[in-house]
């Protein structure tokens, strides 16, 4: 069950996925999750997982199953989140023994949690300020082909 007061995942918890994400990004994001340390309240997730191209879903599969085996970690928390018309994707078949459907929220409780959890205090750094938008929601999507470079 949702909490409605639960902190949304942060930046080093989610990886967007594509047809161009890297198999190294998705390893990366599997180690964060079921390496120690991972325990601290953080829930990773990869969303849009189905649009992964078959090498890098057959490598995703193989590094979470070998790392859950090794790991000492009882209780991760990793979230994998698919179209569910997607039904040629290999995530989905190589996942569907944990497939869960998304909790019964209507539209507006989930408005509702957004809006409450995107809110930026008054007084916000200059960095939030620079996307100020009417009623403080600030949520941005910045891409680059050049990553680390300053975003």
């Amino acid at each position: 069950r949702h909490a409605e007061t639960a902190p949304l995942p942060s930046y080093d918890e989610i990886l967007v996925c594509s047809p161009d994400t890297e198999e190294e990004e998705v390893e990366l994001l599997v180690r964060r999750a079921l390496s120690p340390g991972s325990q601290d309240q953080k829930i990773y997730c990869l969303l849009g997982a189905d649009k992964l191209v078959y090498q890098v879903s057959k490598q995703l599969e193989s590094h979470f199953f070998r790392l859950v085996q090794s790991s000492s970690i009882p209780n991760y928390r990793f979230l994998i989140f698919c179209n569910v018309k997607a039904d040629n994707s290999y995530v989905i078949t190589a996942f569907d023994a944990y497939k869960m459907t998304f909790p019964d929220c209507s539209e507006t409780e989930i408005q509702t949690y957004l809006k409450t959890q995107l809110q930026v205090p008054s007084g916000t750094a200059p960095v939030a300020q620079a996307f100020e938008e009417p009623h403080q929601q600030n949520v941005k999507f910045v891409f680059s082909e050049r990553a680390g470079m300053g975003k």
